[in-house]
Order: structure tokens, then C-alpha cells, then sequence
């Protein structure tokens, strides 16, 4: 079937986030293909298009609490329980009364709050952040890349200590792997890695040689990590195989950075605060 569209997947994001827990975003992604039944490549498209959460987003349905993480808003539970009954959205005129009702998150009718434009200035930040940080990987060194992809790995909570996956990773020349990192922190498994700071993206053939470098290995898991991108010869390549291969290219490599606070620093930090109804509501019981 096609990409759902926004109207159609509202619904389901909200009832699976609806306990205003954090819900990451491949865990809304992943249940919106189970309930889709979208095939991989639906899901790839959806994932890439980034058009559920900017549109949920947009109406204050969502609120996103860190990078790659969301909750439900108040004006999504109020829209939700307005909604309850229905399975979907079925048509285009939905999607007025769904602008109407979020229209609280605006000033004027028309005129973004200012939370709303203080979200779309720090993505435009955090893009400009992701562009800088692939510029700079691509001007520095081999030597420092492969330094770049130790701490990232071990920020992610790969390889055990620093030193540890420090001696694993930049082992070149071994049949097309470049370094072992171990899985966990007791080692129990193990992930091989290849690391290339290329311009030009990464095609099937180096794919099918880091695959065959596994299996020479007897090795189930690894991970290619690239500066630039792989074709979709190489995406489609790697669903076929038994070995599980997960490819990074440069956007998810430098979002990976900047989640992790790797190549980054904190600059300013702004609280957002709002009336605590609860302390007025007590006082008001007391008086």
C-alpha cells in the first residue's frame, strides 16, 4: 500500500503514545508499519520523509522532548479523547476541523506561538550543526575518523571502556574489516565495523566484500559506517543476506554525534516554563 498520509496516521500515533511517556521515534515508526503492514521500503520512505512528526508537530499534538524522542501534548490527549472511537481519518475535510482545533497553539489565527518557533529555529540549528559536523569530519584526517568512530561507538554503549574499543577498532587491512568492537560491555557478542570517509557514496560491490569479510570471520553482525552515502544497490543488498549489516551514512552518523554529545558542546541552554495549576488550585483549597 502507499505512505499513509498524515490524516491517517494521527489516530495511531497518539492512541500508541497516549500514557505521555518519551517514545523514541523508530518505536513510532515501527508501529506505524506493523499497522500499516508497510513493506520496508514504505518504511524507509516514511522514516526519511519526516513528514508524520513535523506535521504533528506543527498542530501541537506532539512535543518533541529531546533529539529523536516524543510525548503527546495536552491538545493531542484533548484530540485524542474527541477522537476516540474513530480507527482513521477518512477524508481532506478532516483535516480543517484537525487545524481548527489546534488552533490554541496559535497567536492571531495565522502567527506561529512562540514555543512553535522556537522549535523550527532549533531544527534549523540542529541542521546547520549536522552540515558542520560532516565538513569537518571530511577535512581532518583518516587517523581522526577513526578516533571519531571509537568514541561514537562507545557513547552508544559499544565496546566496554575507551581503551578497550580503543585496541578493537582500526585493526585495517583484515579482509575488508577495519576493526571488532565488542557488542556489550561483558563481551558476550561481538560487531565488526568498516569505516569510510569517502565523498562518493558507497556501492553493492564494498557492501558484498564487508559481507564476505563476515562470513570469513563467521561473524553475524556488523556495521559500515561512511562520510558519505550508499546507494540503494547497497540498501537493498543488505536485506537479502543472512548477515545483519546496519549502514550510517553521513546525515545519521553526524544526528548519531549530536545525540550523543560527540564533536559537540552545549552553548545555551533555555527553560520553558508554564503556570503550575496545581500549586494555585492547593492554595485555593487552603484558603
Amino acid at each position: 500500500m502507499p505512505i499513509p498520509s498524515t490524516i491517517e496516521m494521527i489516530l495511531p500515533v497518539l492512541q500508541h503514545i497516549t500514557d505521555k511517556r518519551e517514545y523514541p521515534r523508530v518505536d513510532i515508526i515501527n508501529m506505524l508499519t506493523q499497522h500499516f503492514s508497510l513493506t520496508q521500503d514504505e518504511r524507509r520512505a516514511l522514516g526519511k520523509s519526516g513528514k508524520m512528526e513535523t506535521s504533528l508537530r506543527n498542530k501541537g499534538f506532539i512535543e518533541r522532548t529531546k533529539v529523536g524522542y516524543y510525548r503527546i501534548t495536552p491538545l493531542g490527549l484533548e484530540y485524542l479523547n474527541q477522537h476516540s472511537e474513530e480507527i482513521s481519518l477518512p477524508n481532506a475535510d478532516t483535516e480543517t476541523m484537525i487545524d481548527s482545533s489546534a488552533a490554541s497553539v496559535e497567536v492571531d489565527g495565522n502567527t506561529p506561538s512562540p514555543e512553535g518557533l522556537i522549535e523550527k529555529n532549533y531544527e534549523s540549528l540542529e541542521k546547520k550543526l549536522a552540515t558542520d559536523l560532516l565538513k569537518k569530519i571530511k577535512s581532518n584526517t583518516p587517523a581522526f575518523f577513526e578516533k571519531l568512530v571509537v568514541d561514537l561507538l562507545v557513547k552508544m554503549g559499544y565496546g566496554g571502556s575507551r581503551e578497550d574499543a580503543g585496541k578493537a577498532v582500526g585493526r585495517g587491512g583484515d579482509g575488508g574489516i577495519d576493526g571488532i568492537i565488542n557488542e556489550d560491555r561483558l563481551g558476550l557478542d561481538v560487531v565488526y565495523v568498516q569505516a569510510k570517509q569517502w565523498e562518493d557514496n558507497v556501492s553493492r560491490p564494498e557492501i558484498q566484500k564487508f559481507a564476505g569479510a563476515l562470513q570469513g570471520q563467521r561473524a553475524r553482525k556488523g556495521v559500515f559506517i561512511t562520510t558519505s552515502s550508499f546507494t540503494k544497490g547497497a540498501e537493498e543488498y543488505v536485506k537479502t543476506i543472512d548477515s545483519k549489516i546496519i549502514l550510517i551514512d553521513g546525515n545519521q552518523l553526524a544526528q548519531y554525534m549530536i545525540e550523543h554529545n560527540v564533536g559537540v558542546s552545549i552553548e545555551k541552554t533555555y527553560e520553558i516554563k508554564r503556570v503550575d495549576s496545581d500549586y494555585f488550585a492547593e492554595n485555593t483549597e487552603n484558603a
